[in-house]
């Protein structure tokens, strides 16, 4: 029987709750209510504004080129180290974005070429994305604290304590053993690859089966607090966070009980990829304990290995530069293709062109601006919200960043990721996935907005 000392308690209980009260505590600030983090990021925003800009570009540009020294010449320096070998020893698919990326922000950074690319640097483009205040350089001071303090969260037993006590709820559900709740958590409270290498390492360790793998790495990779406080701000309504926050967690929810009983999901084949060896500690609690207690000593485990103080903020800093060179790039080479392409071409509309008469008999304002933002997020979660933020309806603006996010299925992030891996999901089975979930939440997300707004 294990004896635990107030020490290991508080050890859990302390950094759990200043990490949930950082991440979920919706505080009053001058016109909304927000967050912590969000407020701390608005700090650094107004104190070094108008550094960020230069501090980005100068962050694409490094990561494009260890990228490619990586790939190309694989030197020791990076690949014999672990972290700095899964940075930028990627594929050359995401080489060649970073570049394109790097490109991108140099030009617009300094705007090279003059009249000849505006295109890409233009106000409405480029200029958007990494210009003082925009998407790029919001990332920036977002990233830093979330990724700081996310180690709050992740290492001190708060997922194993929760996972223990959703176990329950998981099986009848969703059709998923309790563990599966540990895999959303860390999306959740972290970032959407998170969850699928997660997912990824426990399929091929025999945990979950053909199925349950892609159903939990399609549909429990949910959009971490992080982004959706992004997305939020981009449409306009940071002082919507709460009510947005809570529909996109009940739509969701509706489509992760709806998923793995339709197609493509409901298809995979129930057999592992090897047998699992150990038995499942969340899963199984001894008859002698309730939920609660085995959790509890779970959680407290977990938390004993997590008492260095300088391990916490090296763990809090990889998760900074994770995201900073991870997905600041995606974002500019992606963003700027897309908003190039909404600008200037058609491609978006036509491809929306079927939602405006759902739109419309949904009774949703400005149904034809609003349609292209329901496919673009197949590309990029941001683009909806970027391209949708200069809509004049504060519902229709609402809508788009709510689908946005339950989306789930987006090439420059969840997606890729996916398709990298060993979960059994193949390009069609997202495409239809990402196209379901849309045609899912989409009614409910409208029914709610119409009573907000």
């Amino acid at each position: 029987m294990n004896t635990f000392t107030a020490k290991d308690y508080l050890r859990f209980i302390v950094p759990s709750i200043i990490g949930i009260f950082l991440f979920m505590m919706p505080l009053p600030s001058e016109d909304a209510v927000t967050i912590p983090i969000a407020i701390l990021s608005d700090w650094l925003q107004g104190l070094i504004g108008g550094a960020i800009p230069a501090i980005m570009t100068f962050i694409i540009v490094i990561t494009a080129v260890l990228s490619l020294i990586a790939r190309a010449g694989k030197p020791d320096f990076i690949t014999n180290n672990e972290f700095r070998n899964t940075l930028f020893n990627v594929t050359w698919f995401w080489v060649i974005v970073r570049i394109l990326a790097a490109v991108f922000a140099l030009i617009t950074f300094f705007q090279i070429g003059g009249s000849s690319t505006e295109l890409i640097w233009s106000e409405y483009t480029g200029g958007l994305l990494l210009g003082e205040g925009g998407l790029i350089t919001l990332l920036f001071s977002l990233f830093l604290f979330a990724g700081l303090f996310l180690p709050l969260l992740l290492n001190f037993g708060l997922l194993e304590w929760f996972g223990t006590l959703m176990a329950k709820i998981m099986r009848p559900l969703f059709k998923l053993p309790g563990r599966a709740s540990i895999d959303s958590l860390a999306s959740w409270l972290g970032d959407g690859t998170i969850g699928v290498m997660l997912t990824n390492k426990q399929y091929e360790e025999g945990h979950y089966s053909k199925r349950e793998a892609a159903v939990i790495g399609t549909t429990f990779s949910v959009v971490s607090i992080t982004f959706s406080i992004v997305v939020i701000e981009t449409v306009g309504l940071a002082s919507y966070f709460v009510p947005f926050y809570l529909t996109v967690a009940f739509s969701g929810f509706i489509a992760a009980i709806i998923m793995p009983r339709i197609p493509p999901l409901s298809l995979k084949k129930k057999t592992y990829i090897s047998e699992a060896e150990e038995e499942d500690s969340i899963e199984d609690v001894p008859e002698y304990k309730s939920r609660i207690q085995h959790g509890t000593e779970l959680a407290i485990q977990a938390a004993r290995k997590n008492n260095s103080v300088s391990h916490f903020f090296k763990s809090g800093m990889k998760n900074v530069l994770d995201m900073w060179l991870g997905v600041a790039p995606v974002v500019m080479a992606f963003g700027t293709v897309a908003l190039i392409l909404a600008e200037e071409t058609s491609f978006f509309v036509i491809l929306g062109t079927p939602f405006v008469p759902i739109l419309e008999l949904l009774q949703i304002p400005e149904a034809a601006d609003a349609a292209q933002t329901m496919v673009v997020g197949f590309a990029d979660m941001f683009l909806p919200a970027i391209i949708g933020a200069d809509i004049s309806s504060e519902m229709t603006r609402f809508i788009i960043a709510a689908v946005s996010v339950t989306q789930l299925i987006y090439m420059s992030e969840v997606g890729g990721v996916l398709l990298g891996s060993k979960v059994p999901v193949n390009f069609l089975d997202l495409v239809l996935i990402f196209l379901l979930r849309t045609l899912i939440t989409l009614p409910i997300i409208a029914g709610i907005a119409h009573i907000l707004f």
